[in-house]
């Protein structure tokens, strides 16, 4: 396993041997292409999980019975590859040893790792970015090359919900994948998405990522590829609290915390959300 630091996100007072739940952070963008500043997401993201209430409401659950572990960060080494190799590692063992890993990015490059552990049938991401790119900046682990890794990793159905940037090869890749764009989504509605999402799964393991700037960048501004026309932070949290039961691990990556914070706002009570849909579905079953 790699080193990790300790700091921790709210209500994670587990130990690892108790947890169902295991966080980790992985504060790293050394792809970044445009704004710096992601490697500071998941300490931003576990600042203000103490903003909330243990309770969720409409949920019925109080995380404060919920067997979490924050294990703290990797310490990420300097190369994308390299970065990615320590997620896999980490990922592999947290699922050896029948956790759930729930990972705080950090840029999106590092999603690939926890899917080249887990192996998932389906991908399902919220993405401002289609990052079907073969490669960017002279590596092939570039955050604009998240979605193609992951393509390449034999998943058999890859679904991109939130899209309205990329490339014309990038666009005719996509012909293949399941695609809503953001503008699909504002015109179908997020509850329409997620049926058909959930048919086309049909019980197969599912791996759920969230980049932070699929949400219209005039809601959250701290990102580091902001694009606005987006969706809302509603559709993200609806969405995850659908496809929470049915997933075997989930990342939320590329909060750039350059805001007033309510980027890491809305990450962190989607984080929260997410493990509370989660657990009243699945309650202690692996």
């Amino acid at each position: 396993m790699p080193f990790f630091s300790h700091t921790s996100f709210a209500d994670a007072d587990s130990s690892y041997e108790d947890a169902r739940y295991v966080l980790f952070g992985v504060p790293y963008d050394g792809t970044t292409s445009f704004r710096a500043g992601t490697r500071d997401g998941p300490r931003a993201i576990r600042e203000v999980s103490y903003n909330f209430e243990t309770y969720i409401a409409d949920i019925g659950i109080d995380l404060a019975g919920v067997p979490m572990a924050d294990m703290g960060d990797i310490e990420p080494y300097s190369l994308p590859g390299d970065v990615v190799a320590q997620v896999r590692t980490a990922v592999a063992q947290m699922h050896r040893d029948g956790k759930f890993p729930i990972m705080l990015g950090g840029e999106h490059s590092v999603t690939v790792g926890a899917v080249q552990a887990l192996k998932p049938d389906c991908y399902v991401v919220c993405d401002a970015h289609l990052d079907l790119r073969t490669e960017y900046g002279n590596t092939l682990f570039n955050h604009a090359c998240v979605t193609r890794r992951v393509a390449e990793e034999g998943v058999n159905e890859i679904f991109i919900i939130g899209a309205r940037s990329g490339t014309k090869e990038e666009y005719a890749f996509a012909r293949d994948l399941h695609l809503y764009s953001a503008d699909d989504v504002r015109i179908k509605g997020i509850r329409a998405v997620i049926d058909e999402i959930i048919a086309a799964v049909d019980g197969r393991s599912l791996y759920l990522s969230i980049d932070a700037d699929a949400i219209d960048c005039c809601l959250t501004p701290g990102l580091g590829t902001p694009e606005p026309f987006g969706i809302t932070h509603w559709d993200v949290r609806d969405l995850v609290r659908a496809l929470a039961p049915l997933t075997l691990s989930f990342d939320y990556v590329e909060v750039c915390p350059v805001d007033v914070g309510q980027t890491a706002a809305v990450a962190a009570r989607i984080i929260r959300d997410f493990i509370a849909s989660h657990w009243k579905e699945t309650g202690s079953s692996t």
